[in-house]
């Protein structure tokens, strides 16, 4: 039950996520390929719908109550809606997925529900779209590190 927590604790972390996870469950606790892509997901989505949750009210907070907060925040919404609106407004849903589903650092659950958050997707909308990018996030691991696995 210990390593079960780890894995989900180290799937919960940013940047790590299930890069890290599925890999150091198959590779140092012996979990089969199958319980430690269940058990990455299982702790990336919770941090996905954690995060879809507070994001949006925790920012609200600080740009009301804090004007260094406003000004950064605006600032950094309004250049991230210029640059990238267009990409999603002709990619919409299919951007956020792929977005996710790569599994390179900056990219997974973390940044998914913050791009979802500053493009003003809703929850019941982000998390089916994160899950699935962190779904084929986890696939892709997978094969990776039983491939890698089975050439050591």
């Amino acid at each position: 039950m210990i390593n079960v927590i780890k894995m989900i604790v180290i799937s919960m972390l940013p940047i790590t996520e299930l890069r890290l996870s599925i890999p150091y469950a198959i590779g140092i606790l012996d979990f089969s390929w199958y319980s430690a892509l269940f058990w990455s997901l299982v702790g990336n989505i919770l941090i996905t719908a954690i995060l879809l949750s507070a994001l949006e009210p925790v920012y609200e907070f600080l740009m009301k109550n804090f004007n260094v907060f406003n000004k950064l925040f605006s600032w950094l919404f309004n250049r991230t809606r210029k640059r990238h609106s267009k990409l999603f407004d002709v990619w919409g849903a299919i951007a956020l997925v792929l977005f996710v589903a790569i599994p390179l650092p900056g990219t997974g659950a973390w940044s998914g529900a913050l791009a979802a958050s500053v493009f003003g997707i809703k929850f019941k909308r982000a998390l089916p779209l994160i899950t699935l990018g962190l779904i084929m996030a986890g696939i892709i691991v997978t094969i990776l590190t039983m491939g890698i696995q089975a050439f050591i």
